[in-house]
């Protein structure tokens, strides 16, 4: 297994990262700005672009798996080599994600705890309405975890 950073050609992932942020013109606002990192075992499992947000706060702009590698532990092992990569400069790393019962568990076995909401963030920014599981998203919940590096 392999995880290594993407500096250019981006958009060459964008089919990926589309799986977890399913507007482009949204991505287009993190993609060049944010670091993109690709676990590969054998071939691409998955993907992941984090931005610093300032004064020790990085966050988690999109996430994904391969959906045939799903729940094979693919994304909590990016997960977890993203907190000691930013271990250094990193006190707080955040993510957004939909009211779901698919992603939320995914970031508390992974040590993070929800701290707030952005209420309607979903109606507001999307041009278009957004399911999972058979759920209209609505709000961001926003989780965090601290990174004991300083």
């Amino acid at each position: 297994m392999e995880i290594k950073q993407i500096f250019e050609n981006k958009k060459q992932y964008i089919d990926l990262l589309l799986l977890a942020d399913e507007q482009e013109s949204m991505i287009d606002k993190y993609l060049e700005r944010g670091d993109m990192f690709v676990l590969c075992d054998d071939d691409l499992k998955a993907i992941c672009v984090v931005t610093n947000e300032g004064k020790g706060i990085f966050e988690i702009k999109n996430i994904a798996t391969v959906p045939k590698y799903q729940g094979q532990g693919y994304g909590k092992q990016l997960v977890n080599y993203l907190f000691e990569h930013y271990r250094s400069e990193c006190s707080t790393m955040l993510v957004g994600t939909g009211d779901s019962p698919a992603t939320i568990p995914f970031y508390q076995k992974c040590g993070f705890v929800i701290s707030h909401r952005i209420k309607d963030f979903f109606i507001d920014n999307y041009d278009h309405p957004i399911f999972e599981g058979g759920k209209q998203l609505t709000d961001m919940v926003y989780l965090k975890k601290h990174l004991s590096n300083k």
